[in-house]
């Protein structure tokens, strides 16, 4: 098998880290963190001008049509920037929904928006109650007359806060736990009964916690048949959790090219301290876990788009869980090596733990995806 980029896709590595690399250092993040949107919209237009946000998406709703391969190399880029962008919420995992789910005019009327950067869309799956179960759905979906009313109250909408439509996940049929009945909806925030609470996110994204509370919504906003929502959704959030795992990569990389630095300038005993045996085991430890975990990212990436199936599910699982593992032991590492300077607030390098520690517990942590590969391994 050929891991060689092609020319197209080395070009547009090189473009995203030139504008990442431009437009993003430390002291900016800080700035469009404090900022009333929690990110820089500039970056985002930008992305759009460049065709950078349209990559994921089909060329027929202006997207360039790219792979996962494309994506990853996207989303690798953005984590090694730590850019604050809903990047994934967005043109990843909310606009795989709308491609799959959608009908003609649906996709038609909000994807080329999409494409710009024009509309920002945000994923509402999860509950209080549901740990990483897109089944454990307790919200609700009543039919009325030329719609549906939404009740319900969903958690941790990373982008949501922003965002000018969100999918949202509700029960039209069955009962807790089961697998059909789960429909998706295209719900507008500033719909009547829609109430958002917004909060920074721990490593800097924000989020937000939706509460329903009769919210009509009209027939057009129903993506795909009523109640038979569920397996796009896990096929979709196999496309998101392939781009995590790429996010993640980005992360590791630069928080151990900043622990090698700081290794070879920091003096003890008159010496650099990455001259240290002991060190220098505990960085090879950590270049070994970046190399398993770029190995298994780049698995992820490769069948993210193929059909679904219980090689694909595992594959995923699989690669979630051996990066999820690396990125805490890189992120833990890092902070050790670097004593309490990685922890401050003012070195980067407590940004990237941080986000590295978050990424494991999102779209499902280690423990998860590991039960996940040892069931579909007895299935198979």
């Amino acid at each position: 098998m050929d891991f060689n980029l092609s020319e197209e896709q080395q070009m547009l590595q090189d473009t995203v880290a030139r504008v990442a690399r431009d437009r993003y250092s430390f002291e900016q993040r800080e700035q469009f963190y404090l900022s009333e949107t929690g990110f820089s919209r500039e970056f985002w237009n930008q992305l759009g001008e460049l065709g950078l946000s349209a990559v994921p998406l089909r060329e027929e709703y202006g997207g360039f049509g790219g792979s996962g391969v494309d994506s990853m190399l996207v989303m690798t880029e953005l984590g090694r920037n730590l850019c604050l962008e809903p990047y994934l919420q967005s043109q990843i995992h909310g606009a795989g929904l709308l491609q799959q789910l959608g009908s003609a005019d649906q996709r038609g009327q909000w994807l080329p928006q999409v494409a710009t950067g024009e509309l920002q869309l945000a994923v509402a799956l999860e509950e209080s109650q549901s740990h990483y179960l897109l089944h454990d759905v307790q919200s609700r979906a009543e039919a009325v007359e030329g719609g549906w009313r939404l009740t319900g109250h969903k958690c941790a909408v990373v982008g949501g806060h922003s965002a000018g439509l969100i999918l949202v996940s509700a029960r039209t049929a069955g009962g807790a736990l089961d697998e059909s009945g789960i429909s998706l909806f295209l719900l507008d925030p500033k719909a009547a009964g829609v109430r958002r609470r917004d909060y920074p996110c721990i490593d800097g994204p924000r989020a937000c916690d939706l509460y329903l509370d009769g919210v009509v919504l009209d027939q057009n906003h129903l993506l795909g048949p009523a109640g038979q929502a569920l397996a796009a959704l896990r096929y979709q959030q196999g496309r998101a959790v392939a781009a995590q795992c790429a996010e993640a990569i980005g992360n590791m990389q630069e928080a151990f090219s900043l622990t090698l630095d700081y290794l070879k300038t920091r003096q003890q005993f008159n010496a650099p301290i990455g001259k240290f045996q002991v060190l220098q085991h505990r960085m090879a430890d950590m270049r070994g876990e970046l190399e398993l975990a770029i190995s298994m990212a780049t698995l992820a990436a490769c069948i993210a788009d193929e059909p679904d199936s219980d090689e694909r599910s595992r594959g995923l699982a699989a690669a979630k869980f051996v990066v999820t593992r690396a990125a805490r032991f890189i992120a833990e590492q890092a902070i050790q090596l670097h004593g309490g300077i990685g922890m401050t607030w003012e070195y980067n390098l407590a940004h990237h733990a941080k986000r590295l520690v978050m990424l494991s517990h999102q779209l499902g942590d280690d423990d998860h995806h590991l039960q996940a590969y040892a069931d579909l391994m007895r299935n198979a």
